[in-house]
C-alpha cells in the first residue's frame, strides 16, 4: 500500500459523508494503490453506521478503526499504528476536495527526498463576515485553520496544518507520534500538535514541501464567526503555545510563575481595547487580550504542575 488517508471524527457525520465522498473521488494513477482509514473517536451519532457504509460500499478502499481515549493526538496516533500505507495523510472531517488533491499532495513523498508535505487550505464561510473581524490580517487565517504561502512549491519553514498535510510512516517510527498533551480534547480548543511535531522535524534536518496546488476547502460555520468562538480560539492559542513551548524564559522577575512583563502587557493591551475605534481595531485589541490571559494562566497552571515533575511529554506511539 502507498498511501493511507487518515480521517480522525468525532460527532461530524453530516460533514464526514460529504468528506468521503470527496476523498472517494480522488484520482491516482497506477500502479499506486491506496486507502482511507476513519478513526472514530468516540462519536455518540451515526458516524459509525456511516463509515461502515463506505465499508461495505467499497471494502478494498475503505477501513474503520476507534480510539476510546478522547483527543485528536490519541486519534492520529491510532491512524499511524493502523495505517498500511508508506505515506500518511491527515486530514480533516469537515472539508472538500478536488479529484487531484491527493495526487498532488502526495506525489513528490515517494522519491525520499521530502519527510511530508502540506497543502493550501481554503476557508469557504458558511455566512457573512462580520465587520469586526479584520479579514487583511494573516493571524485571522489561524482561526478558521487556513493556510497559503503563495502559488510557489518549495521547502516549508514553517509548519503545515492539520487539514492538509502528508508524512513518510517512517518519519513517525524515526521521530514519534503526536504529542498526547496536545490537541483537541472534547470541546476545548487547544492545539499546535501538529505545529511541534512539525517543528521537531524542521529542528532535526528533515525536509518539508510546500505543495500549493494540493487544496482542500475547509467549512466555517457561520458559529465560528462569533465573537464568543474567536475569543474562546485566541484564549486556547495562548495556553497551547505554552503547553508546547513552555513559559517565556527571557524574564527575570516572575509572579506565580508568570513574567511581570505579561501583566504589563495585559494591561496595556485591555487599555487600548477600551479606548480603540473603529470595530476590526477594537476587536483586535481584544482578541489579543484573550490571548494573553491564556498564555498568562497557562504559564501560572504550569509553574504549580512541575513541582516534583520530570517525566517529559509523551510523543510514542503506544
Amino acid at each position: 500500500m502507498n498511501i493511507t488517508v487518515i480521517v480522525c471524527t468525532y460527532n461530524r457525520c453530516h460533514s464526514l459523508a460529504k468528506t468521503l465522498d470527496n476523498i472517494a473521488a480522488q484520482i491516482v494513477p497506477e500502479p499506486f494503490k491506496w486507502e482511507v482509514l476513519v478513526v472514530d473517536n468516540n462519536s455518540s451519532d451515526r458516524t459509525h453506521e456511516l463509515v461502515e457504509s463506505f465499508c461495505s460500499r467499497d471494502p478494498a478502499r475503505f477501513r474503520l478503526v476507534s480510539e476510546p481515549e478522547q483527543g485528536l493526538s490519541h486519534a492520529r496516533n491510532t491512524g499511524i499504528r493502523n495505517a498500511r500505507g508508506k505515506i500518511l495523510v491527515f486530514t480533516d472531517d469537515d472539508i472538500g476536495v478536488e479529484s487531484d488533491w491527493l495526487w498532488n499532495l502526495t506525489s513528490s513523498l515517494h522519491s525520499g527526498e521530502w519527510a511530508g508535505a502540506g497543502g493550501q487550505i481554503m476557508p469557504v464561510c458558511l455566512g457573512t463576515l462580520p465587520n469586526w473581524l479584520p479579514i487583511d490580517d494573516f493571524r485571522t487565517l489561524g482561526v478558521f485553520a487556513g493556510f497559503y504561502l503563495g502559488a510557489t512549491a518549495g521547502p516549508l519553514t514553517r509548519p503545515p496544518y492539520g487539514g492538509n498535510m502528508a508524512y513518510l510512516k517512517e518519519t513517525f517510527e524515526k521521530h514519534g507520534g503526536f504529542r498526547v498533551d496536545l490537541g483537541r480534547t472534547g470541546t476545548n480548543l487547544q492545539g499546535r500538535e501538529e505545529v511541534e511535531f512539525a517543528n521537531r522535524l524542521l529542528a532535526r534536518g528533515e525536509k518539508l514541501r510546500y505543495e500549493p496546488t494540493a487544496v482542500v476547502r475547509h467549512s466555517v460555520p457561520e458559529c465560528r464567526m462569533s465573537k464568543s468562538y474567536v475569543r474562546k480560539w485566541y484564549y486556547w492559542s495562548g495556553r497551547s503555545e505554552v503547553a508546547d513551548l513552555g513559559p517565556p524564559t527571557d524574564a527575570s522577575w516572575k509572579l506565580g510563575g508568570v513574567p511581570l512583563y505579561m501583566f504589563r502587557r495585559l494591561a496595556r493591551w485591555t487599555l487600548q481595547w477600551m479606548v480603540s475605534i473603529g470595530a476590526p481595531r477594537r476587536f483586535t485589541c481584544e482578541r489579543t487580550v484573550c490571548y494573553l490571559a491564556g498564555t498568562t494562566l497557562a504559564c501560572y497552571q504550569h509553574s504549580r504542575s512541575q513541582v516534583g515533575q520530570v517525566a517529559p511529554p509523551s510523543t510514542g506511539l503506544r
